[in-house]
């Protein structure tokens, strides 16, 4: 059965959902790949990555950038080189597991259009979806919230399997502290005290929907030492939207609190506004993934 025509919405590449043409009037029909009831079709990527090689989403002269890798993919498919639209300007060396971005074009998209990428894209990029959309869909400004998750490796000595995908840390951390600190954030606050002083943000207000930590899995095998244990600590936490440098910040002005080194009052004062120098430091951006997207 065809699917419908939803904004954002997986539909077969090679069997194009036309609305308006079934049996019944209004009824969603399926259509060849090639078929195009409008000059423009809009596409809908979704994307992984691992940001380690990368300096950042955005095209930069002279800079490797994911941008330019999936851009010149779609060249080599389509035959034309598309600007992309993406949900998350990730920073350099930052991960994602479900980022989103969207094009419009006037190219005959070929059947398993996401294999036919695949085949052309670097190891370290891999498109999970390449799927006609609502014609218009915009993956940045239809979002109507992302989800960040930031991995931290707490051990008395790193992991091999953990280098370079979370944030070691060997110091002692109170997990409860960074619990409260989590459910202090909900809700909409004044974030300035996370995002760097020189910023082109002109709104620091920010609704967080849900912030949890959460015990994560290690990529290898535990310790065997008797002295000691490996546990991976991982915040998860969605918003409207966030600012430069955001989660990162709160990441250290957290572990601080779960260490001792700050108070919970303190942490939570920050969320009022607070200039950027008392907060804490900025952890390491291979710890953080791009999760999710939210439409």
């Amino acid at each position: 059965m065809a699917e419908d025509y939803a904004r954002g919405r997986f539909v077969s590449v090679s069997r194009r959902t036309v609305p308006g043409r079934g049996r019944r009037e209004g009824r969603a029909t399926t259509a060849p790949a090639y078929y195009c009831r409008d000059a423009m079709t809009t596409v809908r990527l979704d994307l992984a990555y691992n940001g380690a090689e990368f300096a950042g989403w955005a095209a930069q002269p002279g800079e490797r950038t994911v941008q330019e890798e999936i851009e010149a993919a779609l060249e080599r498919v389509l035959g034309m080189r598309p600007r992309l639209t993406v949900a998350g300007r990730t920073d350099a060396g930052v991960h994602a597991w479900g980022q989103v971005a969207s094009f419009d074009t006037e190219a005959e998209l070929p059947r398993s259009f996401d294999r036919a990428l695949n085949a052309v894209t670097p190891d370290d990029i891999a498109v999970w979806g390449a799927a006609v959309a609502e014609q218009g869909f915009d993956a940045r400004r239809d979002a109507r919230s992302r989800t960040y998750c930031y991995r931290v490796l707490a051990a008395p000595a790193p992991s091999p399997f953990e280098r370079g995908l979370s944030l070691f840390w060997p110091h002692r951390l109170y997990p409860a502290m960074l619990e409260r600190c989590a459910e202090a954030v909900v809700g909409t606050h004044d974030f300035t005290a996370f995002t760097p002083t020189q910023t082109e943000h002109v709104r620091f207000e920010r609704q967080v929907m849900m912030a949890e930590w959460r015990r994560g899995r290690s990529l290898g095998p535990t310790m065997r030492s008797p002295r000691a244990g490996l546990e991976v600590f991982e915040l998860w936490i969605e918003a409207d939207a966030f600012m430069r440098g955001m989660v990162r910040a709160l990441v250290g002005t957290m572990l601080e609190v779960g260490s001792g080194r700050r108070s919970l009052g303190d942490f939570t004062a920050l969320l009022g506004g607070a200039p950027r120098e008392e907060a804490g430091d900025t952890v390491r951006a291979h710890g953080l993934y791009l999760a999710a997207v939210g439409y």
